[in-house]
């Protein structure tokens, strides 16, 4: 198998029958034998009251995880930088994909396996996108990736009447499947679904409007909304969640003009600030290339490794330097959420991928940093936020926190997030 090959199998938990097979960075899928393999080794396992999690193998790494009783997702990664955390995240996206597009009940009581083969086929392209590589960050931190826009206030005003005139609570403005602006319900919503309904509109083909029908995996498993996405722009759109009524043809042919015509300007702006996540004016040291702040209140998320605007992005390697920023900006966020900031809770459901903290160290870390050839980080843990850094090798490593004491009230007191 290549190096940065990824390869998900999802199979009925009774049986063992392939429901399907997905991958990334391979041309060639799994023989049967090998997910005969795969499975059989779990299913032996459960038989023998043992609960098989994950493995390690010389160049690769397995995580299985069981879903109600019913679903087996196991993903295979030969990439080197992989984790257990970032692969059971993965799992848990998919198995939440499937919820949004198919509903529980169906994946819970599978009464015919063809059929759901086959309703199966809608959740392939939210799926992969789980599987490549994406500019943000929500899929592995589970919060909403935000930016910071100019006239907010305004943005705000327009969707708050446009929802309300859709007969809806349920509203958002979305830059590149970021969250400029959302109503206050649906800030109330799991932050998992939101952060699905992102993505899943970010996923989808451009398309002047949508009518999707979609479970919330958190709210409601069970009972499907309809999702209402307008673009505005190519690559903004306002979505609302709502019921049987209104017409997508009334909304859209009534309220989209009414309300977002006047904001044309303001809405555009928001294209130039989503690939930042937040205005140029907001001043960041010189040494710093990536940025991921996540609101842990709010489960909201910053997240850039384009900090600086003046960069030459005509380069040819940029795009090369930025997929490295991006892949060590994940990497560093991984192993600082698995091995240093523990958690405040855990979910005794489900399994843990965290590293036990250094023997003779009893208490907790707040601050923490790696230094390599190529780059450097640096994170905070505060009461409200968690703050992770991406500096240039240059960058000296006794003054990386100084610069985050200094980046963190940045977005707190000047630009509160």
């Amino acid at each position: 198998m290549e190096d940065s090959s990824v390869f998900l199998l999802c199979l009925t938990a009774s049986s063992g029958v392939p429901l399907f097979c997905r991958s990334k960075g391979s041309s060639r899928q799994l023989t049967f034998s090998v997910i005969g393999s795969l499975n059989g080794v779990h299913m032996f396992a459960n038989n023998q009251d043992v609960l098989l999690t994950s493995t390690r193998m010389e160049n690769s790494r397995v995580l299985w995880r069981t879903f109600h009783d019913s679903i087996n997702l196991i993903v295979m990664s030969c990439e080197s930088n992989t984790s257990d955390l970032s692969l059971s995240k993965l799992l848990e996206n998919v198995f939440s994909a499937m919820v949004l597009m198919i509903g529980l009940d169906d994946l819970m009581n599978i009464k015919n396996v063809e059929r759901l083969k086959k309703d199966l086929r809608a959740c392939y392209k939210l799926i992969d996108s789980f599987l490549t590589e994406s500019e943000k960050m929500a899929d592995l931190t589970q919060c909403v990736d935000c930016i910071i826009a100019h006239d907010v206030a305004i943005l705000q005003e327009s969707l708050d009447g446009f929802t309300q005139a859709a007969e809806s609570d349920f509203g958002c403005l979305l830059a590149g499947g970021k969250v400029v602006v959302a109503t206050e319900k649906w800030w109330r919503l799991a932050s998992q679904d939101v952060m699905l309904l992102c993505w899943l509109v970010a996923s989808l083909s451009s398309h002047s409007s949508r009518d999707y029908p979609v479970y919330l995996p958190q709210g409601s498993p069970t009972v499907p909304h309809r999702l209402l996405t307008f673009q505005l722009v190519p690559g903004v759109d306002v979505c609302i969640l709502c019921g049987p009524a209104p017409s997508l043809q009334k909304v859209e042919s009534e309220l989209v003009e009414r309300f977002w015509k006047p904001v044309f300007d303001p809405v555009k702006c928001c294209l130039r600030v989503q690939v930042r996540s937040f205005p140029a004016s907001v001043p960041l040291h010189h040494g710093i290339v990536g940025l991921l702040l996540i609101n842990r209140d709010l489960n909201k998320s910053l997240y850039t490794v384009q900090a600086h605007p003046i960069e030459d992005m005509q380069r040819s390697e940029m795009k090369y330097i930025l997929e490295q920023r991006r892949a060590a900006l994940r990497s560093f966020y991984t192993l600082a959420m698995s091995r240093y900031f523990q958690p405040d809770h855990h979910d005794e459901k489900n399994p843990q991928y965290e590293e036990s903290f250094p023997m003779g160290f009893s208490h907790q870390a707040h601050q923490c940093y790696t230094v390599s050839s190529s780059h450097k980080c640096y994170a905070v843990k505060t009461e409200l936020h968690l703050l992770f850094l991406l500096f240039k090798p240059d960058v000296p490593t006794f003054g990386m926190r100084a610069i985050a004491n200094k980046t963190a009230p940045v977005f707190t007191k000047d630009f509160p997030f």
